[in-house]
This record gives C-alpha cells, sequence and structure tokens, in this order.
C-alpha cells in the first residue's frame, strides 16, 4: 500500500481521526486534572578527595568517578531511608521514601544530584534536607580508616536543598501536545486499517479491476440529481451531463469494427442508478442525431415512464403477450430523435417472458428500425432478468454506485455475465465523489449562455406515434 493511497484513506476516513484527536486531547487533560501536583526538591553533593597521598590527576579523578557511582546506589540504600525516616518521620516508611527519591550523575563528573519528589511541598524540602545531612554523615563514617587517619573522600552540598516552586507534574503544555498527537497517529492507523478491510467500491480502478473491462465513464454525485434525474434543461450544463457525453463518446468507439446496437443497462443491485443512466444515456445519444429507441425492460420494477413523464400503462409485456403492435405504444419523447417504449403491465412471470422467442424476434426487428437500441433491465443478483436480456443484446453496460456496493457483489454481477459469453461493453461509476478541482476545470470551461439568449427547453412528455411512416418494424410472428 502506497503513501498516497494511505494519505487517501486518511482523508477519507478524517471523521475517525478528528474524534480520536479529541479524544487524546481529552484523555490528556483528564490525566493532568485528576494528577495531583508533584513537587521536587533537590540537592548536588561535589565528591572530593583533600589527603596528598593521591597526587596523581588521572588517577584521582577515576578513583573519584568510581565513588561518585557508588554512592549514587548509596542514596536508594535501606540503611540510609530507615535513617532519615527515624530522625524526621512525616508519615512515610522507608520503602515509600525510597520510591521517592531518584539519583543523576554526569559522565566523567564528580557531581551528584539527589532528587525528592512528593505532592507536599513542605515535606519534599524537609525529607531533602534530613537526606543531605544523613547522607554526608554515612559517607564520612564509611570512609573514615579505622586506623584514625582522615577519610580519602570529602562529600561537600554544593547546591541546595531547595524545592521547585511550581510543580513538575503534571505538565499541561507537554501533555495536552503529546495527548493529541498519539490521537492523531491511532487516528491515522485507524483509517488507513478501516480503508484497508473496506470492500465497498470505492474507486473507478476498483471497478475496472473487479469486472475486467473498461471504465467508460465516471458519473458525479449531485445533490440535486434525485428530483432532477434527467439531464435537460438547467442539468443540461452540469458536469453529470458531460460525464453522460463522455460515456455517449465512449460507447461508441469501444468497439469500431463491431459497434454495439442493442445495449443492455444493468446493475448488481437495487438503486444504483441504472435506470437513471439509461435514460440520460439515450437522451445524450438522441442528441447528437442518432435515432435512439429507450426500452424499460425492467418489468418488475419499472421506473422509465415515471423518469420521461411518459404512459406506462401499455408496453413491452403486452407486445410480447401479442396485445398490441409495438408501432401503437412506442411514444416519442419531447423533440429529440428519441422513442421509449415503456414496460407496460406487470406479468405473472418477467423472466419466461423476456427470455421468449417474441423478445428475441421484436429485438431483432427493433436493431433494423433504430440505430441505437437502449434496454434498461433488471438487477444481476435479485433475478435473472438482466441476464436473460443482457443475452440478447450486442453488449451489456454495468453499472455501480461508489461507496454502496462491495467489490464481491460487482464481481458476481461479472460472472453472472460472463457465464453466459455476455460481452461486457464497460463500467460506470456512478455517484462518484469528483475533486474539487476537476469540478472548477468543467466549471471554468462550461458554455456560458449570453445575456439575452433563449434557455433551453425543458423536454416534455411524449406522445404516442401514431403516423405509419414513423412506426417501427413489427416483429415477425
Amino acid at each position: 500500500m502506497t503513501v498516497r493511497k494511505n494519505l487517501r484513506l486518511i482523508r477519507r476516513h478524517w471523521w475517525i481521526v478528528l474524534l480520536t484527536l479529541v479524544a487524546g486531547v481529552g484523555i490528556a487533560m483528564a490525566v493532568t486534572v485528576r494528577t495531583p501536583p508533584r513537587y521536587q526538591a533537590s540537592v548536588t553533593f561535589f565528591v572530593t578527595t583533600p589527603t596528598p597521598g593521591v597526587t596523581d590527576a588521572y588517577r584521582g579523578n577515576l578513583f573519584l568517578q568510581q565513588r561518585v557511582k557508588s554512592y549514587a546506589d548509596l542514596l536508594g540504600s535501606d540503611r540510609l531511608a530507615q535513617s532519615v525516616v527515624a530522625e524526621n518521620p512525616l508519615g512515610l516508611t522507608a520503602g515509600q521514601l525510597q520510591r521517592r527519591i531518584s539519583t543523576s550523575t554526569e559522565e566523567g563528573s564528580v557531581l551528584l544530584k539527589a532528587e525528592i519528589t512528593d505532592t507536599d511541598r513542605n515535606r519534599a524540602l524537609k525529607l531533602t534536607q534530613t537526606l543531605a545531612t544523613r547522607f554526608v554523615d554515612l559517607v564520612q563514617k564509611v570512609e573514615t580508616p579505622t586506623d584514625g587517619k582522615p577519610a580519602p573522600i570529602k562529600l561537600e552540598v554544593v547546591s541546595g536543598p531547595r524545592v521547585s516552586s511550581t510543580p513538575v507534574s503534571p505538565r499541561p503544555e507537554r501533555n495536552l501536545p503529546l495527548g493529541g498527537l498519539i490521537g492523531l497517529l491511532v487516528g491515522a492507523a485507524l483509517a488507513v486499517l478501516r480503508g484497508a478491510a473496506d470492500v465497498r467500491m470505492r474507486d473507478a480502478a476498483a471497478l475496472q479491476r473487479v469486472t475486467g473491462s473498461p471504465l467508460l465513464a465516471e458519473i458525479p454525485f449531485e445533490s440535486d440529481a434525485k428530483s432532477a434525474p434527467l439531464i435537460v434543461g438547467e442539468a443540461a450544463n452540469s458536469a453529470r451531463a458531460e460525464a453522460v457525453r463522455k460515456l455517449r463518446t465512449n460507447l461508441r468507439f469501444v468497439d469500431v469494427h463491431e459497434p454495439a446496437r442493442v445495449i443492455a443497462v444493468t446493475s448488481a443491485l437495487q438503486g444504483e442508478g441504472k435506470t437513471t443512466l439509461a435514460c440520460n444515456t439515450a437522451i445524450a445519444l438522441a442528441e447528437a442525431g442518432w435515432r435512439v429507441l429507450l426500452i424499460d425492460a425492467d418489468l418488475r420494477r419499472p421506473k422509465v415512464a415515471d423518469y420521461l413523464g411518459l404512459d406506462g400503462g401499455v408496453g413491452l409485456t403486452d407486445v410480447l403477450v401479442g396485445d398490441v403492435e409495438v408501432g401503437d405504444v412506442v411514444q416519442r419523447w419531447g423533440d429529440k430523435s428519441l422513442l421509449v417504449l415503456p414496460s407496460g403491465a406487470a406479468p405473472p412471470n418477467p423472466s419466461e417472458l423476456l427470455g421468449s422467442k417474441a423478445m428475441a424476434d421484436l429485438l431483432l426487428a427493433l436493431r433494423e428500425s433504430a440505430d441505437i437500441v437502449v434496454v434498461d433491465t433488471a438487477p444481476l443478483l435479485a433475478v435473472t432478468d438482466g441476464v436473460v436480456v443482457a443475452v440478447q443484446a450486442d453488449g451489456a453496460l454495468l453499472v455501480a454506485q461508489q461507496g454502496r456496493i462491495s467489490r464481491g457483489q460487482v464481481a458476481a454481477a461479472a460472472r453472472s455475465l460472463h457465464s453466459v459469453s455476455v460481452r461486457i461493453l464497460g463500467c460506470v461509476l456512478n455517484m462518484a465523489r469528483v475533486g474539487k478541482a476537476d469540478k472548477h476545470h468543467y466549471a471554468a470551461y462550461r458554455v456560458v449562455t449570453p445575456p439575452g439568449a433563449p434557455r433551453p427547453k425543458r423536454a416534455g412528455a411524449g406522445k404516442r406515434v401514431n403516423d405509419r411512416t414513423q412506426q417501427l418494424s413489427r416483429p415477425a410472428r
């Protein structure tokens, strides 16, 4: 996983990072508030040798440095702690005092520093004073020879005892930034892990990889698409409309030697926007001057007639059962060269009806009556209707909604098409999250209507095609 991909995952799950940041700062603040203040008293000793017996400077320095290391251990000894507590009882045991004592030395130095940390400032100072006195006495007693000669080591207090005026802990100026940093690191790790474990379809590259087909378009998400799904009127100049036009171009050149004239539009699940895309693709093709026929072959939940404002009471099912002729129920939509065949009445056996010889004959006849036939089908994983229709088409267009469907579901949908040798023309990532830079590029280059110019008319409802010169060829029975 590359650094760029990790950063993209962190940006996508920014709310996780924000929550952990707030949690880290909150925990650090709570710990800071609940921790009692601790004060530190310190005293510094200087170790020297007053005896003239040690004359060599180098040997004498090594000798004193070794003694300083021993004295650091002696400061935390049981004997010294017991003598301090016995002389100055302040409610602590020898063991508690030992845990409060810390020592430090500098490499190559004969200075020894002792520190006592306590929640009571005065007690810390008194304990340090007593410790300094008892430690000097103890060292002199230990180092004094038994023959009465002067001690070879002299220990002097050169700094302190003194106690800090402000608590050494807790330290809000350190705890809060540290808590925030830990929260950021934890949030970034959780965001990357969540992204790595996320099986939903998140980008176009993953859609191409899963389906094994080319990406023909990324349809950007627009908040007003739900109320105005068609790319007409004001929506004709939107980034979504331009993406559909790109899809139109790619469809015409996806295979120059064997162009698809009957295209089945399908998806893995319901609600991924396949019907809207089928309608908009048909509209875009008609705007380019093609004779387009849009068929609503989703007989279980038809939506084409509702989106286009047409009468869907009579349509495909009535033609397939032989009640009406196809030319009597095909409707022209708006002022474009777009014809629409609604679904008609809901049949009790959609799969059998769509897979019948009548359906095959109808598609064969319609292929000769229009430049391009766009067929809206049912979702592939819900029912078998979509596969039945796709087999009879020249190819299928697979639609997947970004962030809603899993990669496994898309793979299953692609397998269902490949298993019956359906040619997947390409895939479309619908409701894609487009970056601000891409939106800006389109907005900066889109067509601007001059002041006073007539606004484009919104296409209205269609009408039935009754003129015999405009009727589609009837399938042979």
